[in-house]
């Protein structure tokens, strides 16, 4: 695969998983009544942390399956599984891909400060998006594969930034049905990346 072709696939995969669309309703309700620039503050900073909490599992990927003894086909079936229950929440249409729960959300609009979290985890850096980081890590056999991964990381947050800026406008301008339909696609996406993860882990085990 071709580094441009490596880095779409990986770009994505993560943006479909990270979802930030799903993230922006959330994000306007928490900030609701602040000034545009503590809003920009906040976009900012919680993209910062999204790139920052996935840079740490892709570069300490390895590093944490195996000191845990895992292996590579295990966190491949591991983390499609993860991905396919968080793709079917998007799917879902009571859930609509929601990431946070009552007590959660309750707890969001209390804080002056919600960039790290709930924003960035585990609403953006979620066990989802860490499950495909992981994933990635483990198929990565060159330092130029790391380093891809880590620029669509880098892409996705900044990404993440530019939509919650304009998070405003574009809920407007979709409105529900249309942010609705936009979540059910990244759920769709995200659901045979996870399948296809299985499939990378299952492999090597039955020897095909």
């Amino acid at each position: 695969m071709t580094f441009f072709a490596f880095l779409l696939a990986s770009f994505t995969s993560l943006l479909s998983i990270a979802n930030p669309f799903a993230a922006m309703p959330f994000f306007l309700a928490m900030t609701d009544g602040d000034t545009d620039e503590h809003r920009r503050q906040q976009a900012l900073k919680a993209s910062l942390y999204t790139g920052l909490i996935l840079m740490v599992f892709l570069v300490g990927g390895n590093y944490i399956i195996s000191f845990f003894g895992i292996s590579l086909e295990g966190i491949r079936i591991a983390g499609g599984l993860l991905i396919i229950k968080m793709a079917y929440s998007m799917l879902d249409p009571d859930s609509q891909g929601r990431k946070l729960n009552a007590a959660d959300h309750s707890e969001a609009f209390r804080k002056p400060d919600i960039s790290f979290s709930p924003l960035a985890m585990p609403m953006l850096a979620g066990p989802g998006s860490i499950a495909l980081i992981l994933g990635l890590a483990s198929q990565s056999t060159a330092v130029s594969d790391y380093l891809t991964v880590a620029f669509a990381i880098l892409l996705v947050a900044l990404t993440s930034f530019g939509l919650l800026l304009i998070a405003r406008k574009m809920t407007q301008m979709l409105g529900r049905s249309g942010m609705t339909a936009l979540t059910r696609m990244m759920g769709f996406i995200a659901l045979t990346i996870g399948v296809q993860f299985i499939i990378n882990g299952v492999r090597p085990i039955i020897g095909t």
